[in-house]
């Protein structure tokens, strides 16, 4: 694979890898999650919605992400149709208002079909392809592009601060870094397989998913490695709890953590 990456064209909005960094404007549409800013908790949930994109976009984010299931450590899963009735209203709604490229936070190939009916253009897989086995056909048959995650979360090893959130120990791995590429290689295969072309696809290192605080920071300080790949890489790491364990603070007081470890990202790779 060669280093120039091929541009994602989603809509009206041309992604030109390694040109610029692009901002993607996350919607919790869930009532419990990590940062608090889950949209379920609000009287009306589709409005908050609305109002929240409108100031993401006009902040200059380039495309918005819809989940519907809380994915902080400790969380409870929820049905495929409970995540639908969460989120297909807002992504209806949403798309009224605007153009700009948005995901679908699921792993479930169920929820991917009815949010890319409603208006949805990238799923993105917390889980890369690993948990529902349809998945990968769906996305490869609606020739959307796909972000595959690494993730190795296991609720046993999550622990529970009620000030800083949740964390997990004891996660071990042989080699960090080689562990997540072979294991993200597990996902580019079962993408390959369903027919999903490599231009589609863009890697997600999953800070905070099933790594130690000790070890999301050796991930954020190589992130060149996961990038030699040779993907566009998604890096989520804004007000999560590695930041918050690292310097002791609670949620809504880690943007200045949320800016250094987004400075960190962009030097060794992120898109």
């Amino acid at each position: 694979m060669t280093n120039t990456l091929t541009p994602l064209r989603v809509r009206s909005t041309t992604f030109e890898w390694g040109r610029r960094t692009y901002i993607m404007g996350i919607l919790n549409v869930t009532p419990d999650s990590f940062s608090g800013d889950g949209l379920l908790s609000r009287a009306d949930s589709i409005e908050a919605a609305l109002v929240q994109a409108r100031q993401m976009l006009d902040a200059g984010a380039d495309l918005l992400d819809v989940g519907g299931e809380s994915t902080r450590p400790g969380s409870e899963p929820i049905t495929a149709a409970e995540e639908k009735r969460r989120v297909l209203p807002v992504l209806k709604a949403l798309r009224e208002i605007t153009d700009a490229p948005i995901s679908i936070d699921t792993s479930k190939a169920e929820v991917a079909v009815a949010a890319l009916e409603a208006g949805a253009d990238i799923v993105n897989d917390v889980w890369g392809l690993r948990l529902d086995p349809e998945l990968a056909s769906v996305v490869a048959a609606a020739g959307a592009p796909v972000v595959l995650m690494h993730n190795r979360s296991n609720p046993k090893r999550a622990v529970i601060d009620p000030a800083l959130g949740g964390r997990y120990v004891g996660m071990e791995y042989e080699n960090l870094i080689e562990d997540v590429k072979r294991e993200l290689g597990i996902s580019l295969d079962l993408a390959h397989r369903a027919g999903i072309p490599d231009h589609h696809i863009i890697l997600d290192p999953g800070i905070g998913f099933g790594k130690t605080v000790e070890q999301n920071l050796e991930l954020l300080n190589r992130l060149d490695e996961i990038k030699a790949m040779g993907y566009p890489l998604l890096l989520g790491a804004s007000r999560k709890s590695f930041i918050g364990y690292t310097l002791d603070l609670p949620p809504d007081q880690r943007a200045e953590g949320t800016a250094a470890t987004t400075a960190v990202g962009i030097v060794r790779g992120a898109d």
